[in-house]
């Protein structure tokens, strides 16, 4: 059976010495209510839910999935026991605001709750990060009327919530969706279209379902300036807060997916279904851009799960599985042969998902803290400068965060040998389950060009400037017993920084190049990340004593002298351009002759 134990005291490291997290909290009027002590009691409560509660349904559910029939969606076994516990306790509220029922926990500590639950159920975990985003919508566009009608039931989980972008012949351009929203005498709309791949889209977890639904008006401006958002409830709601008719929209079908199979993933349709605006006409895409931008960091946090899970289950595997015995001698004499572990390929593999692992903890912490610094700070400068931190990083967490964790739980599955093939060993469930990651929410393709485009190349290379600045400044703060990760890492700065300078160039001269490079380009700057993040580590770990921070040390080491290397290759493919790319014929892909 496969198991999980929450890296408790990585996760106090990385809040409590790395960041500091409550002299943040405290520094804070926003945040004051928080200490480290709240935070600690938070993370030992997930996780037990997340081991004895969400991991136990993790095969269960990927073995009896979501099941459509009459018009409705039904959970497996246990779920809705499962989603009832979770709302009574709290959690998808967490970091709501009070006035709404919620905690307001900082985004920094709510990244590592979340990555337990990933770690351990993430179809389980979809479902209420759904309504969590759809609230953050709600609050930051909807109406008092709309704020007080529906995000108390969303954040008692009596209510859940969806995001309904994706239409059939419409993916990543939304400019080009079809949904009409014909206005009512009332004030009222009438929604009517098809909405493909809508993630909790039907359900029996909660008694209302509130979608959230871009359309567009009659008279709506072409492309995406065109787009408004609008409330769509299953069921109406009476001006009493109680339930009335059920509207016209629900789901027609759902997938059948690789993976997240307890996840509905639903096809939507509305006819004519009563919906309400939020905010303004045509300027929806704003408001759902408050929600997927939360989205796309929990995507980066669910790679973080599985990664998580996959190594700690390949670890006690290469721990227990005895085969061969060492080049340089018998280890376990009192054994027909030793470990595994003795085999440095096996380290290796193990080594690379450990380092994602830590890595990618600190980045998700990081950009949880820029988010709260956007949310809870009264400075507006640093308010500024924390929105163009998430800019530029927010692509970055939800690629890089994903194809490296993808990597990592490949490298771990190859630990198992034969059996990480075998279900019940977990591991093949844990590889379909995060490959999706790497897609939705916007592919990482499409965020490697979001990062080389819009926040590159648009602002002439300000914001990844300013990242920058902040590493070196870091960096050269270190004490001289650092240099190793010191020197690393200003020379990695140096190299994006020249690097960035090529693209701004070769881009002006070559509209086709920022496409080419725009992969290559985020892992550099993943990589960059990454050294920084080792580089916080290694600052925080280096004055203490314990096994337990020299292996931070340790780990660092391994990071520059097996993982950093790959930059060099990025930029080189960088530099190649993009003829070789391009310069093939759209013949030559289909003639096989």
């Amino acid at each position: 059976m496969p198991i999980y134990n929450a890296p408790l005291a990585d996760m106090k490291f990385i809040l409590n010495d790395v960041f500091k997290a409550e002299q943040f909290w405290q520094s804070n009027e926003n945040l004051a209510h928080v200490d480290a002590a709240t935070a600690e009691a938070i993370l030992e409560e997930m996780a037990k839910f997340a081991q004895n509660v969400t991991l136990p349904l993790n095969r269960t559910g990927d073995e009896q999935g979501a099941h459509y029939e009459n018009g409705a969606v039904t959970t497996p076994a246990g779920f809705k026991e499962a989603f009832q516990q979770y709302a009574e306790g709290g959690w998808i509220g967490l970091a709501a605001d009070e006035e709404w029922g919620g905690q307001a926990m900082p985004k920094m500590l709510t990244v590592l709750a979340d990555e337990m639950l990933f770690a351990t159920n993430p179809s389980f975990m979809l479902y209420p990060l759904l309504s969590v985003g759809a609230g953050m919508a709600l609050n930051s566009y909807a109406s008092q009327e709309q704020k007080e009608t529906y995000l108390p039931k969303i954040y008692s989980g009596e209510w859940s919530g969806t995001m309904c972008l994706t239409e059939p012949h419409a993916g990543t351009d939304l400019g080009i969706i079809k949904t009409k929203a014909e206005p009512n005498t009332d004030g009222t709309y009438n929604i009517t279209g098809t909405k493909i791949f809508i993630t909790g889209g039907d359900h029996d977890l909660a008694e209302n379902i509130i979608h959230l639904v871009l359309a567009k008006t009659p008279d709506a401006p072409a492309g995406s300036r065109g787009i408004s958002l609008f409330i769509v409830p299953k069921f109406l709601v009476n001006a009493d807060g109680s339930l009335g008719e059920r509207n016209t929209a629900g789901p027609g079908s759902i997938e059948h997916k690789m993976g997240i199979k307890a996840s509905a993933t639903c096809v939507m349709n509305f006819d004519a279904a009563k919906g309400y605006l939020v905010g303004k006409e045509n300027e929806g895409l704003a408001a759902m851009f408050v929600m997927m931008n939360y989205e796309r960091l929990s995507m980066g946090i669910q790679g973080l799960g599985a990664s998580e899970y996959a190594y700690q289950n390949a670890a006690q595997y290469a721990t227990d599985r005895v085969q061969g015995r060492s080049v340089t001698g018998v280890k376990s004499p009192n054994k027909p042969a030793d470990s595994i572990l003795v085999h440095g390929d096996v380290r290796r593999m193990l080594l690379n998902a450990r380092a994602n692992n830590e890595a990618s903890r600190a980045f998700a912490v990081y950009v949880g803290q820029q988010l709260d610094i956007t949310k809870f700070s009264t400075d507006p400068e640093a308010i500024a400068a924390a929105n163009n931190r998430v800019a530029l990083l927010t692509p970055i967490a939800k690629a890089y965060l994903t194809d490296t964790a993808f990597d990592a739980v490949i490298d771990a599955q190859m630990v198992f040998g034969g059996h990480g093939y075998i279900r019940e060993w977990g591991m093949e469930q844990c590889v379909r389950d995060l490959r999706i990651a790497q897609i939705y929410e916007g592919t990482n393709g499409v965020q490697s060009q979001d990062l080389i485009g819009r926040k590159t190349i648009k602002c002439n290379g300000k914001f990844i400037a300013e990242y920058i600045a902040e590493i070196r400044d870091f960096a050269n703060d270190l004490d001289t017993d650092l240099n190793f990760i010191k020197d690393a890492t200003l020379d990695v700065a140096t190299e994006i920084e020249m690097i960035t300078q090529h693209i701004l160039e070769r881009a002006q001269e070559n509209a086709e190049f920022p496409n080419a490079a725009a992969v290559d380009y985020l892992h550099a700057v993943g990589l960059l990340s990454f050294s920084y993040m080792f580089a916080k580590i290694a600052k925080a770990a280096y004055a203490k004593e314990g096994e337990f921070y020299q292996n931070k040390l340790a780990l660092t080491h391994y990071f520059i002298q097996r993982i950093l290397p790959d930059l060099s290759s990025r930029i080189m493919k960088i530099k190649a351009g993009s003829e070789v790319i391009m310069d093939f014929s759209e013949d030559y892909f289909i003639n096989q002759a």
